[in-house]
C-alpha cells in the first residue's frame, strides 16, 4: 500500500463530471477517480474550510463514529472491478467497512485519517505526469484554489447521478 494525498476535485468538461485526484506521497503517480457531485462538494467544502449551516452526511458520519467510540484509522483504496474503484474504511480491532472511495475520502479529510492505495491498483490505474506536464498540475491546483463548492451543484438537493 502507498500513502496518497488529496490533490483536490474539479469538474471535467464537457460532461461536467467531477474528478477526485489523489497523488502518492512518496512517488510520482496520480490516481484519478470520477465521483458524484455531492461527494465532490463534500470534499471541496472540507478542503476549503466551508461549514454549512447544517452538517452534511459525511459530517454526520464522522460524529456517529466518534460517538460510538471508534476511530477511522485509515482509508484503503484496494482495487478496481469492472471500472469501479473499491475502498475500505479501516477501524481498530480488524473492523473494516466497504465504501465508495468518494465517501471514504470525504470522511478521511474530516478525520485526518491517512489514505492508501494498493500497489497493484496504482500499477494498473496510476498515471505518471512527466515533468513537462507538471505545469498542468499547478494549473489544477490554482483552479482548486479558485473554485467554490457551489460549482459542484451542492445544495441542489438532487443527490442523483452516478458516483464511485
Amino acid at each position: 500500500m502507498q500513502e496518497l494525498r488529496v490533490v483536490g476535485v474539479r469538474v471535467e468538461l464537457p460532461g461536467n463530471q467531477p474528478i477526485l485526484l489523489l497523488k502518492e506521497t512518496q512517488g510520482e503517480r496520480y490516481l484519478p477517480i470520477w465521483i458524484g457531485a455531492v461527494e465532490a462538494a463534500a470534499i471541496a467544502f472540507e478542503q476549503q474550510g466551508v461549514r454549512p449551516a447544517r452538517p452534511m452526511t459525511h459530517d454526520l458520519l464522522r460524529e456517529v463514529v466518534r460517538t460510538l467510540g471508534a476511530e477511522l484509522e485509515a482509508v484503503n483504496i484496494t482495487e478496481m472491478r469492472d471500472g469501479i474503484y473499491i475502498a475500505e474504511l479501516v477501524f481498530g480491532d480488524d473492523r473494516i467497512v466497504s465504501a465508495r472511495p468518494s465517501d471514504a475520502v470525504a470522511l478521511a479529510v474530516r478525520t485526518g485519517a491517512p489514505i492508501f492505495g494498493a500497489d497493484d491498483l496504482l500499477d494498473e490505474a496510476g498515471i505518471e505526469i512527466p515533468d513537462e506536464q507538471e505545469d498542468e498540475v499547478e494549473k489544477f491546483r490554482e483552479f482548486l484554489d479558485q473554485i467554490s463548492p457551489e460549482d459542484f451543484g451542492a445544495g441542489s438537493g438532487s443527490g442523483g447521478g452516478p458516483a464511485t
